[in-house]
């Protein structure tokens, strides 16, 4: 029950559902940075890959053909040639760069819909300098800023 000078303050159901909302948000704001992260983890690890796949064409390049070389195929270890090897692990290098344009796309997206989630939500993570905000209030003449965002840490 309200007394006559508890207008201002919320009633106890609008707090929860304040704070479910604020939790919603901040969770999907986790998960799209989580996501983020995860591309950017896969891309890294395709990019040693590319690199390791690189220096043993390099490697393969400059000896015999006929030459036994031993590669991993499905946890197990075969014996070839050079011959045969050398192709396969140009077109997987190939594969690989593809995955790795492909992602890159990905997490260039990703990044757009997490900076349009940022500015919808208004969330600021901790540390961040807000002095940008201070110069557009000082510049708005005197106009009120709505500062209720959410702060992420």
């Amino acid at each position: 029950m309200r007394r006559p000078g508890d207008e201002a303050q919320p009633e106890e159901g609008e707090k929860s559902g304040h704070l479910t909302l604020l939790q919603a948000v901040i969770a999907g704001f986790n998960r799209l940075r989580q996501e983020q992260r995860g591309l950017a983890s896969k891309a890294a690890e395709l990019e040693m890959e590319l690199n390791e796949h690189s220096l043993v064409i390099d490697t393969l390049k400059e000896v015999d053909e006929t030459r036994k070389c031993y590669r991993m195929v499905g946890g197990v270890l075969v014996e070839r040639t050079v011959k045969e090897v050398l192709p396969a692990l140009e077109g997987n290098k190939e594969q690989i760069q593809k995955i790795i344009e492909t992602l890159s796309q990905q997490l260039q997206a990703k990044g757009k819909e997490l900076n349009e989630f940022r500015e919808k939500h208004n969330i600021r993570l901790m540390g961040e300098d807000e002095k940008p905000a201070a110069k557009e209030n000082s510049e708005g003449a005197g106009a009120k800023s709505s500062s209720a965002g959410v702060l992420v840490s």
